[in-house]
């Protein structure tokens, strides 16, 4: 094994089949003489190449009877000098040139190449070496960009893409219902790539952000301090790094200097199971830190090989601190290094050592297969390796899909401080992508520590949940996760939290006071059960019970000359239809229904009619007494009893006929009106045909005004007891009535205005019985004396009306 220097591998040893390794062992070209200068993570790296070189070459199963060999560069950390070193490697390369039967004079040339360790390395290198069909198989190189097999088609890796990283990382902030987080990144290919992914799938989940700030361990003192004033202005309390270790390294050294704790890191696997970061953060700053990490593995005897290869190393040029000042202790070669906690002996790095020996052993594989070969096929080893399937002694399966990444599988890792004040990584969950997408994320039931220690969830949200009966109404010139909660309108509910819109109820429906449910609407209508329906019905029963004691009178004293003075027979049917009309004023109480809505109007009409007509009747028969006292006048046996009973009949039978063609044509319904009330339900009977309503009313308003126009003009003729003033002043009260009953039923809301179509009914049907039959009972009554066919024909001067 050689040391190498600007021109020559760092690490070489020849082999009948060589492999390529590229690490950045030093920050800097300048520092490669210093070893305490060696970035002991990249060199461990290497280590475990060499290890997985080493297992293979002693392995009778796979490769038997081939060497490999290696040839490691050191990239400092450049990206030029990578690209320059892969050049070297591949330069003059020629597949499997050690084994044709004439080698080449030219030293042999590397088959595969493994590293680099970040993306942006890896981007500039795949696409220099893509060209020539040289596998390039990275242990730690995330960037989802590098999937992308047009422009780096030779490309592999063992890590996860952070396509499924960003993606499993923002799932995570949804899981414990962060909505409200600051992000910041590497700015590199690395974290600008893996945040993009983030920030897109955060938005599908309606996750927002506060913030979003790059940072890169290079950076200004002025441009770190705005971060950390960003980070102080916040109001979230989650933060999402999506950072390498080493841009970790001197954030975590700022976030002390300035004392910036209480908020809860969710980590990406760059830095989230760093031992080193961990013990570097003394102010506890990332105390119960979550995030990704590659999931953790184990392989037989590369401990020892590690500790084994640094005792050779540093055998005799290891140099050890001052025990004092001035003295210093030079080594004897014999010491035993188990015991170091230096970073080069960091186990929690195996997971990604384990990525660089698959990746080795994914090589031997495929260059086995290609040796095993006896006939005809393709000796390219990068289209061997794209298709290999093995199983590791650990157990695992190692293969590539299309984009040459392997499966994503991450471990969910919890800081734990212990008493001792070392950070335990606990594993609290599992991410697997390959599993349907309502299980991809797994968490176990075990006991999380957050910030501070603390053990309830960080609550970080822009604006707090919205109860049910509100909606989230966004506000102007904020992200949708900031929003008001306003309450839900009359008549509209949410139910269920944070809604964004108040669904509105059913028309039979009402919001109940919390808006958060609907509830059936109160159905209104005229019920007996009501003061007013039994006021109603109790007035109705009254002048039932009224007009059948007058009917009795009437038949007591049928044979009085008051009562056979004006047609008896017309003044029981007018006491009948009284009745009549009293009682159908009881079919408008009561919840509506098909044959009730039919039967009230109707009923009414006719009754109302039949009454009228046989006060018409009885006008026109004073009249024509009148006329029948005058000399030679013969009018009386034009309109006799039969002709008074035939003009009764002929003025019902129009309005029988006016109902049946409305209740043929449109006849009147049970309605529920939804708009009168907002929180009730009116129960009403719908007209049907408004023309054969008004028609109804009308004709029986006609027949009233030509009633009070007979009576008016008989008021004045010569009779003791001239029943046509009566007739004239129900006909007064009649008409007024119903006058008065067109704007108050247009006006009167819901069951109101049935109560004023009774109201009319009675009022009218009591004028008609008082006007016309309580002057008659009260002589019946109370003067009989005056109950004499001599003084009820007997001449008065008459008065003025």
């Amino acid at each position: 094994m050689q040391r190498g220097d600007p021109e020559n591998p760092q690490l070489f040893k020849n082999g009948d089949i060589m492999l390529g390794g590229i690490f950045s062992f030093h920050t800097s070209w300048n520092d490669r003489q210093d070893t305490y200068s060696l970035n002991f993570r990249d060199f461990q790296f290497a280590q475990a190449m060499l290890y997985a070189i080493e297992e293979i070459n002693n392995s009778t199963e796979l490769l038997p009877g081939i060497s490999l060999g290696y040839k490691i560069y050191d990239a400092c950390g450049s990206i030029a000098r990578g690209v320059r070193v892969a050049l070297a490697l591949i330069n003059g390369n020629e597949v499997l040139s050690a084994l044709s039967e004439t080698p080449c004079t030219r030293p042999a040339q590397v088959q595969a190449i493994m590293g680099e360790s970040s993306s942006s390395p890896c981007m500039a290198i795949s696409t220099v070496i893509g060209p020539f069909h040289i596998p390039m198989i990275s242990h730690f190189a995330t960037c989802a960009c590098l999937s992308d097999k047009t422009k780096y088609p030779s490309f592999l890796r063992t890590i996860p893409s952070d396509y499924y990283q960003s993606r499993a990382l923002a799932q995570l902030v949804k899981h414990f219902g962060w909505t409200w987080v600051g992000v910041i990144r590497t700015n590199d290919d690395y974290g600008n790539n893996g945040m993009a992914i983030f920030t897109e799938t955060a938005q599908h989940l309606g996750i927002c952000l506060e913030y979003s700030v790059s940072f890169f361990r290079t950076d200004s003192p002025d441009k770190i301090q705005k971060i950390i004033d960003i980070f102080k202005a916040s109001t979230s309390k989650v933060i999402v790094a999506f950072l390498s270790h080493v841009d970790m390294d001197v954030l975590i050294q700022e976030l002390s200097n300035h004392n910036l704790t209480g908020y809860q890191w969710v980590g990406s696997e760059g830095w989230i199971s760093d031992s080193q970061i961990a013990a570097m953060d003394r102010h506890h700053i990332l105390d119960g830190a979550i995030g990704l990490s590659i999931p953790k593995a184990h392989v037989s005897g590369m401990i020892e090989f590690i500790l084994d290869f640094w005792e050779t190393l540093f055998s005799c040029k290891f140099k050890q601190s001052k025990s004092s000042a001035g003295n210093q202790r030079e080594c004897t070669g014999h010491e035993d290094l188990t015991g170091l906690q230096n970073s080069f002996i960091d186990m929690s790095l195996m997971p990604i050592f384990y990525n660089v020996y698959r990746g080795v052993y994914a090589v031997a594989h495929a260059l086995h297969n290609i040796l095993s070969c006896n006939k005809i096929c393709n000796n390219k080893i990068l289209h061997h390796i794209k298709n290999i399937k093995f199983i590791t002694k650990e157990g695992d399966e190692v293969y590539f899909d299309e984009n040459g990444d392997p499966a994503a599988k991450y471990e969910i890792i919890n800081w734990q401080p212990t008493e001792h004040g070392i950070v335990d990584f606990v594993t609290v969950g599992l991410y697997d992508a390959s599993l349907p997408a309502d299980k991809q994320l797994n968490l176990q039931n075990k006991s999380l520590i957050w910030a501070q220690n603390s053990q309830q969830v960080p609550l970080s949200v822009c604006s707090e949940k919205c109860p049910p009966g509100t909606r989230k109404v966004l506000q102007k010139g904020k992200p949708v996760c900031c929003y008001d909660c306003s309450r839900c309108a009359e008549g509209e509910i949410s139910n269920i939290t944070d809604s964004i819109t108040c669904v509105r109820c059913h028309p039979e429906f009402w919001s109940n006071e919390r808006r958060d449910a609907c509830v059936k609407k109160e159905a209104e209508f005229l019920s007996y059960e009501e003061i007013m329906g039994a006021l109603l019905t109790a007035a109705s029963l009254f002048g039932t019970c009224i007009t059948a004691v007058v009917a009795f009178i009437f038949f007591r004293y049928r044979k009085t000359p008051i009562v056979r003075a004006n047609n008896s027979e017309l003044s029981f049917l007018l006491l009948f239809s009284l009745t009549l009309c009293f009682l159908c004023s009881l079919t408008f109480i009561g919840r509506p229904s098909e044959w009730s809505c039919m039967l009230r109007h109707t009923a009414f009409g006719i009754t109302f009619v039949l009454c009228i007509s046989c006060v018409l009747g009885k006008t026109i028969v004073v009249l024509m007494a009148f006329k029948a006292t005058l000399p030679g006048s013969n009018v009386m046996k034009w309109f006799g009893p039969a002709q008074q009973k035939l003009s009764v009949l002929g003025f019902t039978l129009i309005q029988v006929i006016i109902c049946i063609l409305w209740l043929t044509i449109s006849p009147p319904f049970p309605f529920k009106n939804f708009k009168e009330f907002k929180d009730k339900i009116i129960l009403e009977c719908a007209l049907g045909s408004a023309v054969g309503f008004w028609a109804v009313l009308g004709y029986i308003g006609l027949l009233a005004m030509l009633c009070f126009i007979l009576a008016f003009l008989a008021r004045k003729l010569p009779d003791n007891f001239n029943e046509a003033k009566f007739i004239t002043f129900s006909m007064l009260i009649f008409c007024a009535v119903w006058i008065t009953f067109i704007p108050a039923y247009v006006s009167s809301p819901g069951k109101f205005s049935v109560a004023v179509e009774i109201f009319a009914i009675l009022a009218s049907s009591f004028g008609l019985l008082f006007c016309i039959f309580i002057p008659k009972c009260y002589i019946i009554l109370l003067k009989p004396e005056k109950n004499t066919k001599s003084n009820i024909m007997g001449k008065a001067a008459p008065k003025s009306f």
